[in-house]
């Protein structure tokens, strides 16, 4: 006889561990509170759809926090399996510019998630919309709003982060786990903007100025790639993936600092020889022609450089790779891509088992792991789906 089991929730994790779930074995139900499964899915894909990156698995497992925690899962369905999955049910994948993996030019977001949905059915797995899991009843039977109540063999959650609260995606389960005794963790904004007391002449002039090809360092990690200036800060990707650095900065002194390196492709002495070399009228003209910064790198050389550093073309060319800058507060955690905390780790076994619950899994971002933007984290959420439908697999 089959084993029922019930997926809460409708994002990438979910859809993943029903797709691989044995239907020999399991009939599964997937149970999301919206009229739609992955709207969280699908208004990522708004800004460039990554569904992964393409580097090798040994550097992608070490793109996130804990690496451990995601070694074995992202070993046994990494970046390419993804991609041969998706084209088995008829999405083709390309590699970009970036690295970055994207649907074949033409393929919205819709239709990835329609070819998952129509890849389920074909498999008989059932959705029920319209279903907001509300707790447990007094036998660990699940309830739902409207009111309903389901008894299951096994039940797999995957609920989410707390950013995004437009699509779902709110948080609002941790009050239920926590009535259980399940240690939750704050959640945080990560992937998020970051603010910065900007001087109020230069974010005046440069206020949307994109900062491209550069690379950010807090502590001891680094990112290439570029940034907006805004009225309050910075974001993009430069800054994004040095987000659990930054938070720590932030939670250990209340602020962070950043380096900005300007010019990444040249070194400091590359620059002093050609400001030194130039046949530009004063310093500001030969950043522009022979150093090549934009309007908005030479402004906030001219804003956070003191002037007598500014003419010394060594020292100046120092801070065009060492720039800088005091970081004061992460941006609203509901405009961040993606959140940090949520069930502690320590709460589950290697196979996202609940210890205090059995038969009962947690997968996703509803865990406490963070991930960069670039598609890590949409790889992380189908690794861990596949993953624990492979280990059920085995053991049931």
């Amino acid at each position: 006889m089959k084993k029922s089991v019930a997926i809460i929730g409708g994002g990438a994790a979910a859809l993943a561990c029903a797709a691989f779930l044995d239907k020999r074995k399991f009939k599964v139900t997937i149970f999301e509170k919206n009229k739609a499964l992955g709207r969280k899915f699908l208004v990522a894909g708004k800004g460039g759809f990554n569904l992964t990156h393409s580097e090798d698995t040994a550097a992608l497992i070490e793109r996130y926090t804990p690496s451990d925690f995601l070694d074995n899962v992202l070993q046994n369905f990494d970046n390419e399996d993804l991609r041969n999955w998706l084209n088995s049910i008829g999405i083709s994948t390309y590699i970009g510019s970036s690295k970055r993996v994207y649907p074949t030019i033409g393929t919205k977001p819709i239709e990835v998630l329609k070819a998952i949905q129509n890849d389920l059915l074909e498999k008989d797995v059932k959705i029920e919309f319209g279903k907001a899991w509300t707790g447990w009843d007094t036998n660990d039977n699940l309830l739902f709003k409207p009111k309903n109540t389901i008894e299951t063999d096994l039940t797999i959650f995957a609920l989410g982060g707390s950013s995004w609260k437009v699509t779902g995606s709110d948080g609002s389960w941790s009050a239920a786990f926590k009535n259980k005794n399940i240690k939750i963790n704050p959640f945080q904004a990560s992937n998020c903007a970051y603010h910065i007391d900007w001087d109020k002449k230069f974010i005046q002039k440069f206020a949307g100025s994109p900062l491209k090809n550069i690379a950010i360092r807090c502590l001891k990690k680094k990112h290439k790639g570029e940034v907006v200036v805004t009225e309050t800060g910075l974001e993009g990707n430069a800054v994004y993936a040095l987000s659990p650095a930054i938070r720590s900065e932030l939670k250990n002194k209340g602020h962070a600092i950043i380096y900005i390196d300007l010019k990444p492709t040249l070194s400091a002495s590359d620059i002093a020889f050609k400001l030194g070399n130039s046949k530009a009228k004063n310093a500001t003209a030969a950043l522009k022609s022979d150093v090549r910064l934009s309007a908005a790198q030479i402004g906030l050389l001219k804003t956070y450089v003191a002037k007598d550093v500014f003419l010394d073309i060594h020292l100046l060319s120092e801070k065009i790779k060492n720039l800088e800058l005091t970081l004061t507060k992460a941006g609203d955690i509901d405009e961040a891509i993606s959140t940090v905390g949520g069930i502690d780790l320590s709460e589950c076994d290697k196979n996202y088992q609940l210890s205090s619950l059995k038969n009962t899994y947690c997968i996703g971002e509803m865990l406490d792991w963070d991930a960069p933007t670039g598609g890590y984290l949409l790889q992380a959420c189908f690794s861990m789906g596949v993953g624990l439908a492979q280990h059920l697999n085995t053991i049931q």
